[in-house]
């Protein structure tokens, strides 16, 4: 089955911010309204500015962080990528967490990110326990 085009190409670019780390990048290829959430007891942030700062967050909660992608399927506005990510917390704990992402695509930009990760995984990596939203 062939793979959507439109969908495809923001993926590959929304992918090579996150791996380059930068915040900045991520929040441009974002619409002006957009939704990220990362399902981890957080709501969501609404906006180019906050997308900026929460992933600012993340890349401060895990400064090496790296993807390992397990699966992507892409429909004509929208992906859905399992990954594997890998690092090390700031506190110096191994991160191995599975993470699945849902992204909504509105002419060429990321309109809704859901992030749904193993929240267990991820607290246990990050020092906190599990439903602990000071992170």
């Amino acid at each position: 089955m062939p793979v959507p085009t439109a969908a495809r190409e923001v993926f590959e670019r929304y992918h090579a911010c996150w791996e380059a780390r930068d915040p900045d990048r991520i929040a441009e290829l974002h619409t002006d309204d957009s939704v990220f959430h990362l399902h981890s007891g957080h709501g969501p942030v609404r906006g180019r500015a906050a997308v900026r700062e929460a992933a600012a967050e993340i890349f401060a909660l895990v400064p090496d962080l790296a993807f390992e992608l397990v699966s992507l399927r892409c429909g004509e506005n929208f992906w859905v990528v399992q990954w594997t990510l890998t690092g090390t917390s700031a506190s110096g704990a191994a991160v191995d967490v599975d993470l699945v992402d849902f992204v909504l695509v509105e002419n060429g930009a990321v309109s809704e990110k859901h992030s749904y990760v193993d929240g267990a995984a991820m607290h246990a990596a990050l020092g906190s326990p599990a439903g602990d939203e000071s992170h």
